[in-house]
């Protein structure tokens, strides 16, 4: 995967076009959110969004990444931005019209260019 790919996959995401990026899961993907939440499969990967992004809006931005024909690794900034009060919010207490920042590292393992294990971490609540 090249940067410009994955700079794509990552404004998808950003955009909510949940087809755009849904198409570079494999269709058993695996994603971890630290010890949080495990999710299997790409549907189950973008059914899990459109329910976060229903009440949130969701934000990355690329610090650094490296890319490889079988791996991405990324440092990436999130804002999560309350659209509606979200009190067990998965990354924390998210009230309407209030942000939580946080930063995170993420590692995308890849066969065939697209990701097959996804492992992504809270580095630190700015």
């Amino acid at each position: 995967m090249t940067p410009k790919q994955y700079a794509h996959y990552i404004d998808c995401f950003n955009r909510n076009d949940f087809d755009g990026f849904g198409r570079f899961y494999a269709d058993d993907v695996v994603f971890e959110l630290g010890q949080k939440k495990r999710i299997i499969g790409r549907e189950a990967i973008v059914d899990f969004y459109r329910g976060v992004k229903s009440k949130v809006r969701e934000t990355l931005e690329i610090v650094s990444s490296v890319t490889s024909e079988h791996a991405v690794a990324a440092y990436v900034r999130t804002e999560f931005y309350g659209l509606e009060d979200w009190p067990d919010f998965i990354a924390g207490r998210l009230m309407k019209g209030e942000s939580i920042n946080i930063e995170s590292v993420c590692y995308y393992f890849l066969e065939g260019g697209k990701f097959t294990h996804i492992i992504g971490a809270r580095f630190k609540t700015l």
